[in-house]
């Protein structure tokens, strides 16, 4: 597997070969997925990058366009002046419409978040990227599970114990919940939050999928 630095680096070149061509408006919105943990969701959300032909960022390349300093700038400067003019004002309303403090680290989490929001044709999972982007650039999407599913899927994935994969969900859960309370003054699990709400324990990965892009298509 290709390391983040590599990845992002990559990104970068297309939206920059990207930023020199006229293209037209793009018809699917940005598709971002939420996810208990244990529930699928990034396989779900893999499937529905390769079916419809999308970019897929997951947290990690995320956190690390937003975290280094020299990377997020590079993503941020792919964009045109409309398109950071665009970006600047969904982060400010953003902050006005949910009454938040940002600090510089979220602030540019956000910018991030938008930028790739603006380029369009993307998948983006987890980091509260449905609280950044406008109504007419997202379709939201949350995927549960129940959670002894979830559990025996943390077990099986990471060769732990039923009890230790316990604790990994309730941990993860939490924190996850902890960082939309505490950046977005929301909650994660409100189905008011998602455009479509999906339960991986009547659901294949395939049929989600399927759902999504149909939703979306």
């Amino acid at each position: 597997m290709k390391a983040i630095h590599q990845l992002i680096e990559e990104q970068v070149r297309r939206w920059e070969i990207l930023k020199r061509e006229t293209r037209e408006a793009k018809p699917i919105p940005v598709i971002t997925v939420s996810r208990e943990p244990g529930s699928g969701g990034k396989f779900v959300a893999r499937a529905v990058a390769e079916q419809l032909g999308l970019d897929i960022f997951h947290q990690e390349i995320i956190n690390a366009m937003a975290e280094n300093a020299d990377a997020s700038t590079r993503v941020i400067r792919t964009l045109d002046e409309r398109g950071l003019s665009m970006i600047e004002d969904w982060v400010s309303a953003a902050i006005s419409d949910r009454h938040l403090w940002p600090d510089e680290v979220s602030r540019v989490l956000m910018q991030v978040i938008g930028t790739i929001g603006r380029h369009g044709r993307a998948v983006i999972v987890g980091r509260g990227a449905n609280f950044v982007l406008p109504p007419e650039n997202r379709f939201r999407v949350r995927i549960i599970a129940p959670f002894e599913m979830r559990v025996n899927c943390v077990a099986e994935a990471y060769g732990v114990s039923k009890k230790e994969a316990k604790r990994h969900v309730l941990r993860t859960e939490s924190d996850r919940q902890a960082f939309i309370r505490k950046y977005f003054h929301s909650d994660i699990a409100d189905p008011a939050n998602y455009d479509m709400v999906l339960n991986a324990g009547s659901l294949s990965v395939e049929s989600a999928a399927a759902a999504i892009c149909s939703a979306v298509g």
